[in-house]
């Protein structure tokens, strides 16, 4: 089967989780079938990236936002109903390049990842259409809302009454819908959201396996460090939690690692803070970390940094939020915290108790290695897109 994939973003190196997720099901739907990638763009790709994904793409086609096309997008979108998320990544010069791709290659398929890209397939009513919500865009922003600036607010609460209808109304437009869980799903506000396919994250057990490197951090937090919620819950980790932890571990030590950092997560650096930044291997990272605690409670979907620390056996703290996406036990295979506090108690008991951390690390392994595959997630993907569930 030939099919359109149509991304927001260039689907590598795998520094964001739409980006691996993307990456992923490329990578599987590539075995059994023609996949051809148009990815837009608002930052230049490399020869070596696009290379690397022709490995699994019949062909590669990249449009390059530039600032001036976005600036004239957003300033279009405001007096439309469109979402800005969307408007921003709508270009009537790539909708026409896709109309060429889709009269030229004639694909049987056409994936949408996110509703960003949903606006360039619309139109076709002949051609067998999924949309990937993966998460829900409205409820991230309402999460967000009230934490920006007051003059920011009334931008933010417009787009998210914007993001709510459209998430709604471009419902009616696809086939299939698939989305990463089913908290995520319940938020939806379409009367048949039950007909949303929950199709999780997998994790590649073969490339994350255990390292054993000296433990140089107790705690590590990773993640796309320019991403709002991220930065967020590093702030919550640092400013809230850590001083509590000092009162009984004064010699306490905690890795900030991932791409971009802000200006806001580097100022976050300190006697008992590191700030790393991007790496090539996150395994080193992680092997050097005692635990991974993730204090997500504005993110939405499902928590990749969560699923790559277990897969590497490293004990795990995070929210009520971040678990209901998993679904890990709590006490078992991880721990659940809501406040300052109950982070801090887990925390000194994984550092004065290994045994208790070993457990909770293992429990972690096996629990991700049951239930979070990309191989079983892209078999149920490719049987929904084949019309076979």
């Amino acid at each position: 089967m030939k099919i359109l994939y149509i991304v927001s973003r260039f689907p590598y190196p795998l520094e964001k989780g739409d980006k691996l997720r993307a990456y992923n099901q490329i990578k599987g739907l590539s075995e059994n079938n023609e996949v051809y990638l148009y990815a837009l763009s608002d930052a230049n790709v490399k020869e070596e990236d696009i290379k690397h994904l022709k490995e699994f793409c019949k062909e590669v086609k990249i449009f390059k936002l530039s600032k001036f096309r976005i600036f004239f997008n957003l300033l279009r979108t405001t007096f439309s109903r469109i979402p800005w998320q969307v408007g921003y990544f709508y270009s009537h010069t790539a909708q026409k390049e896709i109309d060429t791709i889709i009269s030229e290659y004639k694909p049987e398929h056409i994936f949408c990842q996110l509703i960003r890209t949903s606006e360039y397939a619309k139109k076709y009513k002949d051609i067998p259409k999924t949309l990937d919500y993966m998460d829900v865009f409205s409820k991230g922003i309402e999460r967000r809302l009230p934490t920006v600036a007051f003059y920011m607010k009334p931008l933010y609460n417009a787009e998210q009454h914007r993001l709510v209808n459209y998430e709604s109304t471009i419902f009616n437009y696809f086939d299939n819908k698939i989305i990463i869980s089913e908290q995520d799903r319940e938020l939806i506000r379409h009367p048949d959201k039950s007909k949303i396919v929950v199709i999780s994250n997998g994790v590649d057990m073969d490339y994350f396996k255990a390292i054993n490197l000296r433990k140089e951090y107790d705690i590590i937090f990773n993640g796309n460090m320019n991403y709002p919620p991220n930065i967020e819950s590093a702030e919550y980790l640092v400013s809230e939690i850590l001083p509590v932890v000092v009162k009984k571990y004064p010699r306490i030590k905690v890795l900030i690692s991932g791409a971009n950092p802000s200006p806001k997560v580097k100022a976050l650096a300190s006697e008992h803070v590191t700030v790393s930044g991007w790496v090539h291997d996150i395994r080193e990272n992680f092997a050097k970390s005692k635990m991974l605690v993730a204090p997500m409670f504005m993110s939405i979907g499902l928590q990749n940094k969560l699923l790559e620390a277990m897969a590497l056996k490293i004990p795990c703290i995070t929210s009520t939020l971040a678990n209901n996406a998993l679904k890990a036990k709590n006490g078992d295979s991880i721990l659940i915290a809501d406040t300052p506090e109950e982070y801090a108690n887990h925390i000194n008991d994984l550092i004065f108790y290994e045994d208790k951390g070993k457990m909770i690390g293992l429990n972690g392994y096996y629990f991700v290695h049951e239930n979070y595959s990309w191989e079983k997630e892209n078999q149920k993907l490719e049987e929904i897109i084949r019309n076979k569930k």
